[in-house]
């Protein structure tokens, strides 16, 4: 019998602003995880940058 992911924290992500539920490998730390993925992380800073306004 499959098991169900019920009732599991969420976050959103600062990147690209979309929720993402706990995971087994964040038990550890998961008051410090901001990311959704590797490519969220590894994006942070280019997504986040505000546009010129000229």
């Amino acid at each position: 019998m499959a098991h169900k992911k019920v009732n599991l924290p969420e976050k959103i992500c600062v990147v690209c602003q979309l929720p993402f539920s706990w995971r087994k490998k964040w038990e550890k730390n998961w008051e410090e995880v901001k990311y959704c993925s590797d490519k969220c992380r590894l994006n942070r800073n280019s997504n986040n940058k505000i546009p010129n306004s000229n």
